[in-house]
């Protein structure tokens, strides 16, 4: 009955969006995905989604989510909470030169999406009589300003903004790799067919992209590619100073990586004109031992008992494990479900004697592990792309462009909680891994995606009543999302280096307001100046010669070396020369890409680099950082 309705608004559906074609035509050169799917592509979703509601009617003890419809300005305070800008009103709220260093390295689309949020806030508690503190918006934007005025040209002024972005043509529709300029292009994500080529920029930010891409659409019309054109082979640039994955910094930094991913996320989509509303979960009861419908946190606290370090929920890992062993190419994998009835006495089977070690895994059918990994992520208490970031997800499908769509999926991963990125990050891994063998299985990543989309996207709002009209809509553009986050998903996992560069000026900022409160300090003190403000070099830089570096390797054979710097010296290279002159054990640990080298204090707080990463232009984005060399975290 779901598949005849789903089919019968399909013909609704493409019968205005036709006449829509003819009417109207959109200021941007639409990418929404609806228009590009077929009846019969759509045929897998609506499957899925009464597959879907076949088993929840079997669970009867699965918990539901509250969402909580937030009062007047409650949003935007809780946003600017989560941006690291509490400390600007409410009972929290002090002195704003503390905010100062921060709101100075944004860019003016980020400066605005804050401004905007601060003033509508200060309304809300004025209107509410609050006795505390509340700063005039202007006062507190006026100091930013004067802030940047007064900076030198050391590196730290505000970010320039490109008014164009170059593309690169490959030949004859090729994903080989391409040399610009000091750039080196990289494809990402496999490439289904001969497509358009395109990078992304990730040195400036997105919002400032969008806006001068609408200033440019006003002086000439775009011509529209046609929307079911193949997917961009979109590429990144291969940046000397290294690219930076989530994972690579230290937590720290990546607490400032979020606050900034948050604030470019909202003005890319306050720029684009599309509503970016957060939502709060209410605390409910959930279950504090089990597998099924047990939050991910619980599930790694247990785990972690009995595997140190594991990262992603065990039962997550052993159900793509038995998929994998009964081979990939099996035809319909994810599409055919397993029997209900046999799903059902499996999970509880597998709450009985999961972790007592004792469950039978010969007895579980390669369907019925398909169909047991789609019911864990459905029953997750909060949804694997989180409660606060479901709508956000789901709002991707109405930004304009495949690019400004890939961005935003960027920025999201970033925001999402560790658990929930590193589970997602296995899954999209998985599907990859399903799609590489569509020649056999009939998977291609469309069907995939058409499969997963409603597990992830739609589990927690089945019960929710919207018109058909828009219900395909929502089925269209959330399959169109999936899409994205598994063709893409190497780009996604990478911290745009804007992003990394406004951490920097944060940290030289703070570094510098630190350095005079000390010199204040060692003053009033009376102690030696000359013995307290030495330069902030390591010890053992004072005898390294000018354009050699001193690399630390403190739990190897070889404590250190230095290296000369050239312009060709690489990361890898550096490890290889420590290599060269270890031990046979240490050097297949080596081997084993087991350690990395390391950028470590400056103006970052520390940073795995990159095999590719060039030495000498990293040191001279970071003088005054250490290089070592060390294990990578587990």
């Amino acid at each position: 009955e779901l598949l005849k309705t789903g089919h019968r608004i399909y013909g609704q559906y493409t019968m205005n969006q036709e006449t829509t074609r003819v009417t109207e035509r959109p200021p941007f050169d639409r990418s929404s995905s609806q228009d590009s799917l077929d009846e019969l592509s759509m045929e897998d979703y609506w499957i899925e989604l009464e597959n879907i509601k076949k088993s929840s009617e079997n669970r009867q003890d699965q918990e539901v989510v509250v969402v909580k419809e937030p009062d007047e300005g409650e949003l935007e305070e809780e946003w600017l909470k989560e941006a690291g800008l509490s400390n600007l009103f409410g009972e929290a709220a002090g002195d704003p030169q503390e905010s100062m260093v921060f709101l100075s390295t944004l860019t003016r689309t980020q400066a605005a999406a804050v401004q905007k949020r601060v003033e509508t806030v200060s309304q809300t508690l004025r209107k509410k009589n609050k006795q505390y503190q509340v700063p005039d918006v202007r006062d507190i934007f006026a100091q930013q300003r004067e802030s940047k005025e007064k900076e030198a040209p050391d590196g730290t002024e505000s970010q320039s903004v490109r008014t164009d972005e170059n593309k690169y043509p490959g030949k004859d529709g090729q994903a080989s790799n391409l040399i610009v300029g000091e750039k080196e292009l990289i494809p990402v994500g496999p490439e289904e067919a001969p497509a358009s080529e395109t990078d992304i920029n990730l040195e400036v930010s997105f919002a400032e992209q969008a806006v001068n891409q609408k200033e440019n659409s006003k002086e000439k019309t775009q011509r529209g590619k046609g929307d079911d054109a193949p997917l961009p082979s979109f590429r990144l640039p291969k940046d000397k100073t290294g690219t930076t994955r989530i994972g690579d910094l230290a937590p720290q930094d990546m607490k400032k990586v979020c606050h900034l991913a948050l604030i470019e996320l909202t003005a890319l989509y306050d720029v684009l004109g599309v509503e970016l509303k957060q939502q709060k979960a209410v605390k409910i009861k959930t279950k504090d031992s089990g597998l099924f419908c047990v939050p991910l946190t619980v599930l790694l606290e247990q785990d972690q008992k009995k595997v140190p370090g594991t990262r992603i929920p065990l039962i997550f890992q052993k159900l793509i494990s038995r998929i994998e062993e009964g081979g990939l190419e099996t035809e319909g994998l994810l599409r055919i479900p397993g029997a209900a009835m046999r799903i059902k006495n499996l999970c509880q089977e597998l709450e009985a004697k999961f972790y007592e070690g004792t469950f039978n895994w010969e007895s579980v059918k390669q369907h019925d592990a398909a169909s047991l990994l789609k019911l864990f992520i459905r029953e997750l208490p909060q949804p694997l792309l989180s409660v606060e970031y479901l709508k956000a997800f789901q709002a991707v499908q109405n930004l304009p462009t495949k690019k400004q769509q890939l961005q935003a999926l960027n920025l999201l991963v970033i925001l999402l909680p560790d658990a929930n990125r590193d589970t997602l990050k296995a899954l999209l891994e998985f599907l990859q891994r399903v799609v590489d063998n569509r020649e056999k299985n009939k998977m291609t990543i469309m069907n995939v995606a058409m499969v997963m989309a409603p597990n992830l996207f739609m589990s927690h709002t089945l019960g929710l009543k919207s018109s058909e009209q828009r219900e395909f809509a929502m089925a269209a553009g959330i399959a169109n999302i999936m899409h994205l986050l598994i063709r893409y998903q190497k780009l996604l996992w990478t911290i745009p280096k804007f992003i990394v560069n406004q951490v920097r000026k944060q940290n030289t900022e703070n570094h510098r307001k630190d350095k005079k409160a000390m010199k204040k300090l060692l003053k009033k003190m009376a102690y030696d100046r000359e013995k307290y403000e030495k330069p902030d070099k390591s010890v053992n830089d004072a005898d390294v010669p000018q354009g050699v570096i001193r690399v630390q390797a403190p739990h190897l054979s070889k404590v250190s070396m230095a290296i000369q710097l050239t312009e060709e010296l690489k990361a890898s290279d550096v490890l290889a020369r420590f290599l060269s002159q270890e031990s046979s054990g240490v050097a297949q640990t080596l081997k084993n890409g087991e350690v990395s080298l390391y950028e470590i204090g400056g103006n970052i707080g520390e940073r795995c680099l990159d095999d590719d990463t060039y030495m000498k232009d990293l040191y001279q984005l970071n003088p005054n950082a250490e290089w070592v060399i060390k294990s990578k975290p587990s």
